[in-house]
């Protein structure tokens, strides 16, 4: 999305958000195997919050530059990554207490990034100038500046940490890049403006989410061909209201849940048959999603709602919203 295009779509289906602002009836969230600490940006909160998944409450909300989007942590959980969209920054806080320590050097616009396997490297796509940035954490220091296509946006790494992946929202591609050599080694089109790209756990196939397009790509990797577009029909909802963002597929490959932007919905998916099961009314336009580290839970962050809703995973189930800040956008679950 470029600066001047910034207003989000509002939600189409009258009273989801008060079904998603609270506890299912008759439903007990179980406490996961562990508490974990999960961390939202606020995009025109200019912040972070972070939630206790123990108590399901917000305990802090910590102040970050302009337009934060993307957000991950370190590998030890001990420093939390933030695009500074409108401040071409990123900014790393100290998870202990919640300060902006230092910045790094991202190029202009980082939208959306992803962690290295070794932890050290991070590939961030720079929304303005169509390329992809890799940088050294350690050294801040940039390693590569890789040109992609049109307004890059979704960040998605093979399991090997391999190939990288790139999804332009302009030039509707999804771009193969080799993390050793930082070349584009193919190039596969996909529908209108995607936004997202997740491998599954054996790497063998990439899901790539189409926001104006309505549906998801299935691609092959070793063959770098798409072999199946999976589609979405909401009774009540009209198909432009429909726009698939986020995508997260579990560790076994049985599921996929797939956040549907302003048809206030995440999409629950056999990933195998690629059948869409059910859909999950949440909170209005749900943006990104993220999985505790034992997959029990599922948080999706809902721009305009400013909220974000808690699925229980094994039950497929919405069990509760929480108020965070103005336009929640990305989402990251720590793992300690």
């Amino acid at each position: 999305m470029s600066r001047g295009d910034r207003a989000h779509v509002s939600g189409s289906v009258l009273g989801l958000a008060l079904l998603a602002g609270t506890v299912l009836a008759g439903f007990s969230l179980a406490s996961p195997a562990q508490a974990y600490t999960v961390y939202v940006t606020n995009e025109k909160g200019n912040s972070v919050s972070v939630i206790d998944t123990e108590t399901m409450a917000v305990t802090g909300t910590w102040k970050v530059g302009r337009r934060p989007r993307g957000v991950t942590t370190s590998r030890d959980g001990k420093e939390l990554f933030v695009c500074a969209s409108d401040d071409d920054r990123i900014d790393v806080l100290d998870t202990g207490t919640g300060k902006v320590v230092r910045s790094l050097r991202s190029g202009p616009d980082p939208e959306q990034f992803i962690l290295g396997p070794q932890g050290n490297l991070l590939y961030v796509a720079n929304e303005d100038d169509s390329q992809v940035t890799v940088i050294d954490i350690e050294k801040n220091k940039v390693m590569a500046e890789v040109p992609v296509g049109v307004e890059p946006e979704g960040m998605g790494l093979s399991p090997d940490g391999k190939i990288l992946v790139n999804t332009s929202e302009t030039t509707n591609m999804a771009h193969f890049i080799d993390t050793t050599t930082f070349a584009v080694i193919d190039n596969v089109l996909v529908d209108a403006r995607p936004r997202f790209a997740e491998f599954t756990a054996d790497g063998k196939y990439l899901w790539v989410s189409a926001e104006v397009g309505g549906t998801i790509s299935v691609i092959d990797v070793a063959a770098r061909r798409v072999i199946k577009k999976i589609t979405f029909k909401i009774p009540s909802v009209n198909d432009e209201a429909i726009q698939p963002v986020g995508i997260r597929i579990t560790k076994d490959g049985s599921k996929a849940f797939v956040a549907l932007g302003p048809a206030n919905r995440i999409a629950v998916i056999d990933a195998k048959s690629y059948a869409v099961e059910k859909y999950l009314p949440v909170g209005q336009r749900v943006w990104q999603l993220a999985f505790t580290p034992d997959q029990k839970l599922l948080f999706s962050t809902n721009g305009s709602s400013n909220d974000i809703s808690v699925v229980d995973v094994a039950a497929e189930k919405v069990v509760k919203s929480i108020p965070v800040g103005l336009l929640p956008w990305g989402v990251t679950v720590s793992p300690n």
